[in-house]
C-alpha cells in the first residue's frame, strides 16, 4: 500500500489505459482538472447535462462528483450518474466541497455519500460536518480545521458507509474504517492556487479506474499530486505560474522521482 513501486505501477497503468474519468465538477475547476487529467495520462470529459450522463457513465472507467458549483439540475444530473455508476460496478469518488457551509449544501453532501462512493475526499472541515462529527460551519471551501482533527471522524465515517476517506491538507490522511495511511509530499505554495482539493479528487478517479484497491487508488493520487506540487513549487515564481508547471511535473514524473521523493507512512 505505501510502497513506492505501487505508485508507480499504478502511474504507469493510468498512461496506459489512458482511462476515461466522467466529471461532474464545478466551473471554477472544469478546466484545471481536466488539464491534471491529462497531464497525469488519463481522458477527461466533463459532462453534467441529465440528458446523456447516465449514458456517459456506461462509456467513462470512474466518476467524478464534485459539488462546488451547485443547481438542482446538476444535483439530479449526479444522482443519476452516481445510480448508473454503481449500477454497471464504475466505482465513483465524491468530493463535498464546503459541506456544512449551508443547509442545501450539506443536505446534497449527505445523500450523496449514502448512495455507495468508492471514496469520499475533503479537507478536515467537510470531513467533519459530513460525519457529523462537529457542529461547526466551514468557512466557505477552506478547512478551519487541520487533518488530523478529523482523522477519528474519517475512520467512523468510512465504516458507516464502505467507504475510504481521504482528509486531505498539510499531511493527507487516506482511511477505509481500519487501515490508516499518511502522505507527506505537497507544498504550501499549492493552497494559493484554486481547486488543488478538486484536483486532488479527479485524480483518485484516474486512479480508481485502474486500481482495485479504494485505499491504494486514492493514497497514490495523492503522493502523485503532491510530488507534482513540490516539483513545479521549486520552478514556479508564485502562485500564477505553479500550475503550469504542476502540470509539467505531472507529465513528467517517473519512476525514479517517485522512489526517492515520495514520503509515505
Amino acid at each position: 500500500m505505501a510502497d513506492h513501486e505501487a505508485v508507480w505501477r499504478t502511474l504507469s497503468a493510468v498512461r496506459t489505459a489512458r482511462p476515461l474519468v466522467h466529471n461532474i465538477t464545478n466551473y471554477v475547476v472544469m478546466n484545471s482538472s481536466a488539464n491534471a487529467l491529462l497531464a497525469l495520462g488519463a481522458s477527461p470529459a466533463m459532462v453534467h447535462s441529465v440528458e446523456e450522463v447516465e449514458e456517459f457513465a456506461d462509456l467513462a472507467h470512474a466518476l467524478v462528483v464534485n459539488i462546488g458549483t451547485l443547481s438542482p439540475a446538476w444535483v439530479a444530473a449526479m444522482k443519476l450518474a452516481v445510480a448508473r455508476a454503481v449500477a454497471r460496478g464504475k466505482p465513483w469518488v465524491l468530493d463535498p466541497v464546503g459541506a456544512g457551509a449551508t443547509r442545501y449544501r450539506s443536505a446534497v453532501a449527505g445523500d450523496l455519500a449514502a448512495r455507495r462512493p468508492a471514496v469520499v475526499r475533503g479537507n478536515a472541515s467537510e470531513i467533519l460536518s459530513l460525519a457529523r462529527a462537529s457542529a461547526e460551519a466551514t468557512r466557505g471551501v477552506d478547512s478551519t480545521q487541520a487533518a488530523e482533527a478529523a482523522l477519528d471522524a474519517a475512520r467512523a465515517f468510512a465504516r458507516l458507509t464502505g467507504a475510504v476517506v481521504a482528509v486531505t491538507g498539510a499531511v493527507d490522511y487516506v482511511t477505509d474504517g481500519d487501515r490508516v495511511a499518511a502522505c507527506h509530499n505537497g507544498h504550501l505554495l499549492m493552497t494559493r492556487v484554486t481547486g488543488m482539493g478538486c484536483t486532488a479528487t479527479a485524480l483518485i478517479g484516474a486512479c480508481l479506474a485502474v486500481e482495485p484497491d479504494p485505499l491504494a487508488a486514492t493514497l497514490h493520487a495523492l503522493a502523485l499530486l503532491g510530488l507534482a506540487g513540490e516539483l513545479a513549487a521549486e520552478r514556479a515564481a508564485g502562485p500564477g505560474t505553479l500550475q503550469v508547471h504542476l502540470n509539467d511535473a505531472l507529465a513528467g514524473l517517473d519512476r525514479e522521482t517517485i522512489g526517492r521523493r515520495v514520503r509515505l507512512q
